[in-house]
């Protein structure tokens, strides 16, 4: 469940505190009062190549990275307290060492599932209100693909799964206000997920515009160091060069039909228009 409303209350919350506090991260729970938080955020999207733009912003010498990516603390894990979250960053004794040798000092939370959550975009501007937030998207139609491979003995074809998803989606009311069920139902079908404007449009809302970088996946895959430096521009760190830019988490999948990606083209058609509208830029997805 990601529109996680938990307080930081009650026994069993104390409970929870503990075993994942100083049950799971151990020395890094007890030393969380020394420890940083993030700077800024990589707020989506899945199967976009975020666990691989982790892996590249953690070899700039003013970037330290978390403990790991998908942290998840803004959906499923705020219960666990701000000291939970501590425990996965640098100590301060690092930022400030980062600080001598190159000026500047950085450090970020990468979740990808931060992008569809309206509760996520409250706390975060709530607790961290000048951050800035990078969104890298991917083609929809190739997004919703590799997550439909990803899924464990799924029941119907892609083909009988997109068709089924389209007619839910044409019955439901996209302008229902139930986050919960956004959140936890909606934005579960692959395709949903692939409507990024509506998504956007709700941080734009929020954060100053010039607070937010949209990249693409297809750019960061084939003009890597471009989009780093861009990245590198936005946070107002150095242009270096990235040594190790080995690709992660990389699937391979049997092609899509191209009768299939012919009916997704014209189904994805106004909402990445609506997309390149809002970001003032197009995207060339087909």
């Amino acid at each position: 469940m990601k529109y996680n409303t938990q307080t930081q209350h009650g026994i069993k919350n104390l409970a929870q505190k503990f075993i994942h506090g100083l049950c799971k991260r151990h020395v890094y729970f007890i030393t969380s009062p020394i420890r940083v938080l993030p700077d800024f955020f990589i707020i989506g999207v899945v199967r976009s190549g975020t666990t691989s733009l982790y892996h590249y912003l953690g070899q700039h010498p003013s970037i330290k990275n978390a403990a790991y990516d998908e942290l998840g603390y803004f959906d499923d894990n705020y219960h666990l307290g701000e000291n939970w979250y501590r425990s996965l960053f640098p100590k301060k004794s690092i930022k400030k060492k980062i600080q001598q040798s190159h000026g500047k000092f950085l450090t970020f939370d990468d979740t990808p599932f931060y992008i569809y959550n309206p509760i996520v975009i409250k706390r975060i501007k709530n607790d961290f209100p000048n951050s800035k937030i990078i969104a890298c998207l991917r083609n929809p139609i190739d997004r919703a693909y590799s997550n439909y491979n990803l899924l464990v003995n799924p029941k119907h074809t892609f083909e009988e799964t997109i068709q089924l998803e389209m007619n839910e989606i044409e019955n439901l009311n996209l302008e229902l206000k139930d986050n919960s069920y956004l959140v936890d139902n909606f934005y579960e079908k692959i395709l949903a997920r692939g409507f990024y404007a509506k998504q956007l449009q709700l941080w734009y809302d929020t954060f100053p515009k010039e607070n937010i970088l949209v990249i693409s996946s297809e750019e960061l895959a084939s003009n890597t160091n471009d989009v780093l430096t861009e990245i590198f521009d936005f946070l107002n760190i150095a242009h270096v060069q990235i040594k190790d830019l080995t690709k992660q988490n990389v699937r391979k999948f049997p092609p899509m039909s191209p009768e299939t990606r012919k009916i997704l083209i014209e189904y994805f058609r106004p909402h990445n228009e609506t997309l390149y509208a809002l970001i003032k830029r197009n995207l060339n997805w087909n």
